[in-house]
């Protein structure tokens, strides 16, 4: 590639430095080719540029541009070593947490985990809409509290606590910061402006003896709520006096469009222009079928531009703006209205509930070798429902857990006393679909084994384990190739069963959550607005919900890019959230809008 000022200015920066700019505007790749000019002109033996990003998406990118970049040596490219943080903070905690008093043995509490175990707490408590403020802090209070515990007592330590435990560590320890500094001399920090307060205590201390490149965006600060600060980039330009490079007028990824203009525009609310090159709106009528008739048709015909261009890995993009519109898009897009063809597409969405899930498919799929298979079976879907919501579970959900476990009590007491169970009970519905699982002859292949589960699951009738069906339809850990079911494989090929499947779908689960060799996504996702950060597609359609009326007054306003479309919930955040969105596009992003009350951020 031909290299700009100012990315011939960042291959010959010495000492600390801070790159910033815009989307698309060169920052990441530039700074893989400052990576491997360091490997090649600085490193000794042993040593390695440590790249650090937050999302896996974007690591997975790295490594493929790092793949890509035909002028970089094999050698140079093993020397640079791409991780998320939280991978980059386990590794240190597993080997050094014993010296801040965690347990030698440490295992990841992973969220559906961490909600399971917390569950107890927010049970005592309201939704978090009718709490008062010092509710609120008792609940947290009580919640960290136990994260504590669970860590120091249990050694099971939730994603939340790695970059404090980490901080303490190094800030404790010259000689680890010595020894990490000697294992990665040069640390380059990808989106920097996001770091919270723990993340950055941890970059603080790696910057003493080691060398720090921050690659940051400062309009693209979106994670206020997890204590991203945006007096950040200051925070670093104090501490370490860095030569600063600025990319704001450059753009890589969209160049020969106006969709970073654009994206610029929304963000200071004044468009320069009527009409951008890469950008269309497009307007609906507000109903379920004429809205998502819209849809599906332009996705048809961007899909079709993609496949008109040849590219085998082209990629379409549906962002909108809430999880519940995520899981709405992918139902009508495998049944459109009007009969038309269905959209084979990716779903990304929030994993809790498809992890628990997974639990009990796993479970159904082992022998039952202990006379508590069912106990056990009865137990995960209690979980599930303890778990499915994250750290936001519903009152509902709560209560279906205990419905199960109150029920299960129940029948048991009825069985040890001779008597019949209730027969409205709600685990009779369980126990027949549970029996009809567990019945069905497995082939050994685990494809076709977890799916007979899973379909068993969905036809049956407990419409809670139909529930987890459709939840588990999410789940892509079984693609042709994957680690999972190589191990499943595996494990039928030692045992002539899957003996050992609910360890293996756990253990899969946390290594898929360290993973960095996942390929970026190809063909057709859904996914929430706020998971596009990090990404990039080769089209962008945003689809928004649209307003319920009643008499000509609008009732109820959900699911839209603006809380309640509102002018007054405009903010900085809500506009940096929707630049990210539409700058995920290479050629085009197509906004899609209510045609009665459009985003006001288009106005």
């Amino acid at each position: 590639m031909e290299l700009t000022d100012n990315q011939l200015e960042v291959i010959k920066a010495d000492g600390h430095l801070l790159v910033t700019g815009g989307p698309g505007s060169g920052k990441t790749t530039i700074s893989i080719l400052k990576g491997a000019h360091i490997a090649e002109s600085a490193l000794l033996p042993g040593e390695k540029v440590l790249f650090l990003s937050f999302a896996r998406a974007s690591v997975s990118r790295v490594i493929e541009a790092i793949e890509y970049e035909q002028k970089i040596p094999s050698e140079q490219k093993q020397q640079i070593d791409v991780q998320t943080y939280h991978s980059f903070f386990w590794r240190i905690l597993k080997a050094h947490g014993y010296l801040i008093g965690l347990p030698r043995q440490l295992t990841v509490l992973t969220p559906p985990a961490e909600a399971i175990a917390l569950s107890a707490i927010r049970t005592r408590y309201s939704p978090a809409s009718k709490l008062s403020d010092d509710d609120k802090t008792a609940k947290r209070g009580e919640e960290n509290e136990e994260r504590q515990r669970l860590a120091m007592q249990e050694g099971r330590v939730c994603f939340d606590l790695f970059a404090p435990y980490v901080s303490e560590l190094l800030h404790r320890s010259e000689r680890l910061r010595r020894l990490l500094a000697t294992m990665y001399p040069v640390i380059i920090l990808d989106e920097f402006q996001d770091t919270n307060e723990p993340q950055w205590h941890v970059v603080q201390a790696l910057g003493i003896f080691g060398r720090l490149i921050a690659l940051a965006d400062p309009e693209q600060r979106i994670y206020d709520f997890i204590g991203a600060n945006p007096e950040r980039l200051n925070h670093f330009r104090d501490a370490s006096a860095p030569t600063e490079i600025n990319f704001s007028t450059e753009n890589h990824r969209s160049a020969g469009t106006e969709i970073v203009d654009f994206g610029n525009d929304v963000l200071a609310g004044k468009f320069q222009k009527k009409n951008y090159k890469g950008i269309e709106l497009g307007v609906f009528d507000p109903f379920l079928g004429t809205a998502m008739t819209k849809l599906v048709t332009m996705t048809y015909a961007a899909r079709s531009r993609l496949v008109a261009t040849n590219k085998p890995d082209w990629s379409l993009a549906i962002l909108v703006p809430t999880k519940k519109m995520t899981r709405l898009v992918s139902d009508m897009f495998r049944e459109p209205p009007a009969g038309m063809q269905s959209i084979q597409h990716t779903a990304v969405i929030e994993l809790e509930a498809a992890i628990l899930g997974a639990e009990l498919i796993a479970h159904l799929m082992q022998p039952n070798n202990d006379g508590q298979h069912f106990d056990t079976f009865v137990g995960l879907l209690s979980n599930y429902f303890l778990g499915k919501g994250g750290d936001q579970p519903t009152k509902g959900a709560l209560k279906e857990a205990a419905r199960i476990h109150d029920a299960y009590e129940k029948w048991h007491y009825a069985i040890a006393i001779g008597k019949a169970p209730h027969a409205k009970s709600i685990i009779q519905a369980l126990s027949a679909v549970y029996q009809e699982a567990i019945s069905i002859i497995f082939t050994g292949d685990p494809d076709k084994d977890w799916l007979a589960v899973r379909t068993a699951l969905e036809i049956g009738d407990c419409p809670r384990l139909k529930e987890v069906g459709n939840e588990v339809r999410n789940i892509r850990l079984l693609e042709r190739g994957s680690q999972l079911r190589q191990e499943l494989t595996q494990e039928w090929r030692d045992n002539g069963d899957y003996e050992n499947a609910l360890a293996i779908v756990r253990k899969a689960f946390i290594q898929e959550h360290f993973a960095t060799g996942g390929k970026p996504e190809t063909g057709i996702v859904v996914m929430n607005m706020h998971k596009a950060k990090g990404k990039q597609f080769d089209e962008v359609i945003i689809f928004e919900g649209w307003p319920r009326r009643k008499r000509g007054k609008i009732v109820a306003n959900f699911d839209r890019i603006v809380r309640n479309n509102d002018r007054e919930e405009v903010n900085s955040g809500i506009r940096q959230n929707f630049r990210v969105s539409v700058t995920r596009g290479r050629s085009q992003t197509t906004i899609l809008t209510p045609k009665d009350d459009p985003c006001v951020l288009l106005l």
